[in-house]
């Protein structure tokens, strides 16, 4: 009877074994189709990976920088447009208009 028992408890430990296996394989292959399928999506509706959109982002962050940086150097250069101009007698100079 010993015997027939180990057998059948070996026969079973095999059987979960093998059906883990399976089970694991089965999620691996999901996973991928899921994967494949969801890029396929996102690559139909255009959108942007994410390295170019950080590149994008560091180009806008430096133009933004340059920007204040020659709102300030614009503002130093009619202060000294302006002092110029009372210098010589009174007359301002016409600034700028900005936009």
């Amino acid at each position: 009877m010993t015997q027939t028992t180990n057998r059948f408890f070996d026969e079973l430990a095999r059987m979960m074994t093998d059906a883990t296996g399976a089970a694991q394989g089965l999620r691996t292959e999901i996973d991928n189709v899921i994967r494949s399928q969801a890029e396929k999506v996102l690559n139909d509706l255009d959108v942007v990976q994410r390295e170019e959109f950080d590149a994008m982002k560091t180009m806008a962050q430096k133009a933004r920088e340059e920007n204040e940086r020659l709102e300030t150097r614009i503002a130093e250069l009619e202060q000294q447009l302006e002092r110029l101009g009372s210098d010589k007698g009174g007359k301002k100079a016409p600034r700028a208009a900005k936009s």
